[in-house]
């Protein structure tokens, strides 16, 4: 499995470094490409419509205000597209959210909540383990630590409330 990453602006990076960061956890490839729907559309236009051809099978875009990248990310191709939308402007992140949700009939882009990259990135990877027994595998292990972790403070909690 290969993931690309886009992003409209460098004061995205924060945010979605965290799907970088899962991609590492998962030894997943993943290209990134900073470009916007609005100022360099060529850009965007060849990253994305030569993507299939690199080996990329799922596309994130995160994009903030207008947040017409992962739609425009959408156009392009037909690989699965996943929209971050990112905390920005007057309205918080609120605007994005709705941009990216709201696509037309006919150009899917799965939505996730304002600033979840890592969602993202976990998404991207539960579409790869479809076809990828290994990664499957990893993601299995990774949730059933996650269910350890949650269940560990449980019992710290509840040695808490016991000692009160």
């Amino acid at each position: 499995m290969k993931v690309g990453l886009i992003m409209g602006s460098d004061s995205d990076f924060p945010v979605m470094k965290k799907a970088l960061d899962v991609f590492k956890e998962f030894d997943v490839p993943c290209e990134v490409l900073l470009a916007s729907a609005h100022r360099t559309p060529t850009a965007v236009r060849e990253f994305v419509s030569t993507a299939e051809q690199r080996g990329i099978s799922v596309l994130i875009a995160g994009a903030g205000m207008a947040a017409h990248l992962p739609g425009v990310v959408a156009s392009y191709t037909t690989l699965p597209v996943i929209g971050v939308p990112l905390e920005s402007g007057s309205l918080k992140g609120l605007d994005a959210l709705l941009a990216i949700v709201q696509m037309p009939s006919g150009m899917p882009v799965a939505t996730m909540a304002i600033n979840g990259a890592k969602n993202a990135a976990l998404l991207a990877l539960q579409i790869g383990a479809v076809s990828d027994a290994d990664l499957a595998a990893k993601y299995k292990a990774y949730r059933k630590q996650m269910a350890q972790q949650v269940m560990e403070k449980n019992r710290k909690l509840q040695e808490t409330i016991q000692s009160m």
